[in-house]
This record gives structure tokens, sequence and C-alpha cells, in this order.
């Protein structure tokens, strides 16, 4: 085994079992490499392999976090995980296509249980609650139903949820979207979202149960997105 896998697995080890609690600072690269007894390099790798697994996040000038996980056992493998959290609009805007929302819900609410555990709030806390259908050249392609604690997402607006959310977390709240982790599954469609994604009865969708992180490893998005079934993505986001 090389040695930045030793490193990797250790820390890993030391995240699952609670050394590093989620939102903690790992030591810096320097005390890494004293510690483990080996090169930047290494611990660079090391650090980045734990990054693209979902387990850190990594903030220029400032270190390594730990990010928040349901339970240890759902410590994510890389496949659940991207980095690159490219949205509906910017990945269809990109290719020239007009993109657009028909939003069916904006509402502040009481989270379900599981919703308020993967956002690491309390159950008694306020969300937004979104639910809006996204259409590329007026083509409906996904259902959104989308959560975010008011208290990180402030003063989100209806203009936003018709445009890009993420775009207004970024460029107005000035907050950094850094990962997400994912589980896809193929699911049928209520009579509801075959009405509002045009698709025939019996046809599957690909759901996407997504909980988005930003840099300093807080959870501010979980999300189920509901995707027809001829739909390619290369990124799957709230954008």
């Amino acid at each position: 085994m090389s040695k930045y896998q030793i490193v990797m697995d250790d820390l890993r080890l030391a995240i699952k079992n609670g050394t590093y609690p989620a939102y903690s600072q790992l030591p810096s690269v320097s005390k890494l490499c004293e510690q483990y007894d080996v090169s930047k390099i290494t611990i660079n790798k090391a650090l980045g392999e734990l990054e693209a697994q979902g387990l850190i996040s990594r903030r220029r000038g400032s270190g390594s976090f730990v990010k928040k996980v349901e339970t240890s056992s759902d410590i994510p493998n890389a496949n659940d995980t991207s980095g690159q959290m490219t949205g509906f609009s910017a990945e269809h805007e990109a290719r020239g296509e007009t993109v657009k929302s028909d939003v069916y819900d904006f509402s502040v609410v009481h989270p379900a249980h599981h919703v308020a555990e993967a956002l690491d709030v309390d159950d008694d806390s306020f969300t937004y609650h979104v639910c809006r259908v996204r259409r590329a050249n007026d083509k409906p392609r996904v259902i959104e139903y989308t959560y975010m604690p008011i208290d990180i997402i402030r003063d989100l607006k209806l203009k936003n949820v018709e445009t890009s959310i993420y775009s207004f977390i970024e460029k107005d709240l000035g907050l950094k979207i850094a990962s997400a982790h994912r589980t896809i599954r193929a699911v049928m469609p209520t009579a509801e979202e075959r009405e509002r994604l045009n698709v025939p009865e019996g046809e599957p969708l690909l759901e996407v149960e997504q909980i988005g992180y930003l840099d300093d490893g807080r959870p501010f998005e979980y999300s189920i997105s509901r995707h027809v079934h001829d739909y390619e993505f290369h990124s799957i986001s709230t954008r």
C-alpha cells in the first residue's frame, strides 16, 4: 500500500470514529507531514482523495474541514459525491438552451425529521421548501423538491427560485458551494408528476437524493430531483 493511502485510511478512520468530528479542522499539512513522516505531496494527495470522497472540504488559506455525515456507516465513497456542482441553468445555458422554472411551492416550513437530520438542524427549525419543474427549451426535464435552512440561506426570494438559487447563494450571499452526497435510484412518478413532466403512465423517473455542502462543511441543501428517463446530465443540482 502506498504512503498516501496509509495516511488517507488513517484519517478516514479518525473521522469515522469521531477523533475529528463534523465541522472540525484537520491539522495543517505541515503538522500532518510531521505526524506521518511523509512529504507534502503525499499529504496533499491523501487530502485530495478525502475531499473527492466527500469527507472533507479544503479552503485555500484556511485548511481542511470535516463535513457532516449522518452516521459513520454513511461515510460516502467517491462515486457518491462530486466537487463539480454545475447546476441545471448553467449546464443548459452553456448549450445555448433557454432555461425556465415553473414554481409550484415556495414556502417556509418545519422540515421532516430525516430532512432536519440531513441539514443538521433541529426538527422545530425553519427551512425553505421549493417545488419547481425545470425546463430546457420549454421541455420539462426535472421536478425538484428542495429544502434549505433559512439561517444559512438568508433572504431567498421568488425571483431567485425562478432563476438560479445557486447563483444567488454564491453571488449575493458570498457563500461557496463545494460538493454533494448523492443517492440515485429509479422510481415511478406520481400522477401529479406525470402531468407536470408530461410523461406517460408506467414510465419511470431517475431520482437523485442530494445533500449539498458549502466549502466550510455545512450542509445547506437537501433535495429530491426526479428526472425524465431520456435526460442525460453531467451534474445534478438546484441551480
